[in-house]
């Protein structure tokens, strides 16, 4: 895709509306380039994480009952989670297209997420699988940097902020996650891949998995990204 312009938004005459599941391991930089990516395709970014800590402050039924399992330190039931995404998935700005983020994680969640799309007649268009070596993943999460107040994700290396230790956006301080030590990354890449190798399956078996090298500069990845989704 030389020379293919992907400084702006692709508009909706240039391209059909765009239902993208984005799935990695932690540390793949899902985040980063899902930000990017569905601001240039005009898409909303759905992130799980925003979606409970929203519910959450909202304080609607589904984020009381989250909080109540996250403040115990279990897991969060899968009726919790796919009742969040599919009130998310219903609100206006995704009738055009969305970017999933974090979600699905397991097979029965990626089930769901199938028969609900399905139920309107608006399924899937494209699955991308982020790859990226356990190595250069142990490089990326030891030097992440969280917002201790909007949970924006910073990197001492590769995205530090203006002022050391202080989110550019709000100016609340930055800490390390604790899940961010080596032996707790090795644990999590192990579950990563535990947990996806039967969604990846699901998914091919549709045909409509891709997988994207997702190692060296961020906007390479970007351009890497771009050019399937606007093929």
């Amino acid at each position: 895709m030389a020379g293919r312009e992907v400084s702006h938004p692709v508009s909706a005459t240039q391209r059909p509306a765009r239902r993208i599941v984005l799935i990695g391991p932690p540390g793949a930089g899902k985040g980063t380039q899902a930000k990017s990516i569905s601001a240039k395709l005009g898409v909303p970014h759905i992130a799980t994480g925003d979606i409970f800590r929203n519910n959450i402050a909202r304080s609607t039924p589904l984020g009381i009952e989250s909080k109540s399992y996250l403040d115990r330190g279990e897991l969060v039931p899968d009726h919790v989670t796919t009742g969040m995404v599919r009130q998310r998935l219903a609100e206006d700005d995704a009738a055009a297209g969305f970017l999933l983020d974090g979600f699905p994680r397991t097979l029965s969640q990626a089930e769901f997420l199938a028969e609900s799309l399905g139920e309107s007649g608006t399924p899937l268009d494209v699955v991308l699988e982020m790859s990226v070596e356990r190595g250069q993943v142990l490089l990326r999460l030891a030097g992440r940097r969280t917002c201790t107040s909007c949970g924006s994700s910073w990197h001492v290396r590769f995205n530090p902020p203006i002022v050391h230790g202080i989110c550019d956006h709000c100016s609340s301080p930055l800490e390390r996650r604790a899940d961010d030590a080596e032996d707790a990354i090795n644990r999590r890449q192990d579950l990563y891949a535990h947990e996806t190798a039967p969604l990846l399956g699901f998914y091919r078996r549709q045909g409509v998995l891709t997988t994207i090298e997702a190692s060296g500069a961020v906007e390479a990845v970007t351009e890497r990204v771009l050019s399937i989704l606007t093929a």
